[in-house]
């Protein structure tokens, strides 16, 4: 049974830009979010809130020798002894603007059942064997491929729900808790949550212009781990 090799197409056309001479030793797929943190006085960390999660990425190493002839089914790729520089510029082509679409070609990574839809977002080029011309004729070329969704498939794949998220309110002249959790919570007797969240010990001293977060409900006290309201 042949080995099959990992292949770089355009996901639109459906063109194969590169069938890879030597499947990779290894891949790595990075996945990760950000958050932004809210600094709280008196607070002993800051409240983490989700902003947005990061595109994925994929990372390889692509190793290209034209040492000897290679041939991709009937297709011949290079004669032994071509400079390797030409196969090199085809990879690295993909990170050229097409000029009908504005944008470098969105691609697809396929190597068995793994198929990451994806645009080329790096290359690091790395030649380590000559011809006694100096023509190259092996290159290493580590890239990363980002990982592209747009707004229909997101919405296929996350079923969102309205987020109840915590708020920033900033205190006005005259504000005192009681009145601030009417407003906001639709309770005045609910101002013990904000006043622990905010460290606020005297809930009828507040400073103008302080913001104050007002969390979910039922809120966790993170210190005595008191549910309020129970």
């Amino acid at each position: 049974m042949a080995l099959e090799k990992a292949l770089i197409v355009k996901k639109d056309s459906g063109e194969r830009v590169l069938t890879v001479m030597f499947n990779p030793e290894e891949y790595t797929v990075n996945r990760d979010n950000n958050f932004a943190q809210i600094a709280i006085p008196g607070r002993r960390a800051p409240l983490l809130q989700f902003v947005h999660g990061n595109a994925q990425t994929l990372e390889m190493e692509l190793l290209l020798d034209t040492v000897e002839a290679h041939e991709a089914g009937s297709q011949r790729l290079n004669e032994a002894g071509d400079d390797v520089r030409p196969l090199v510029a085809k990879l690295v082509g993909l990170l050229d603007i097409d000029r009908t679409t504005h944008a470098p070609p969105v691609l697809r990574f396929v190597w068995a059942s793994f198929t990451f839809t994806c645009v080329l977002t790096r290359a690091v080029q790395k030649y380590t064997m000559f011809r006694a011309d100096g023509a190259p004729v092996r290159a290493k070329v580590s890239v990363t491929f980002t990982e592209l969704t747009n707004a229909e498939t997101e919405a296929k794949e996350v079923k969102r729900e309205t987020a109840d998220y915590s708020k920033v309110y900033t205190v006005l002249d005259g504000d005192r808790l009681p009145e601030i959790a009417f407003r906001l919570l639709g309770s005045a007797a609910l101002w013990r949550p904000i006043a622990l969240l905010n460290g606020i010990e005297d809930p009828r001293a507040l400073t103008t212009g302080a913001q104050l977060v007002i969390p979910r409900l039922p809120f966790t006290d993170p210190d005595t781990g008191e549910v309020v309201p129970s």
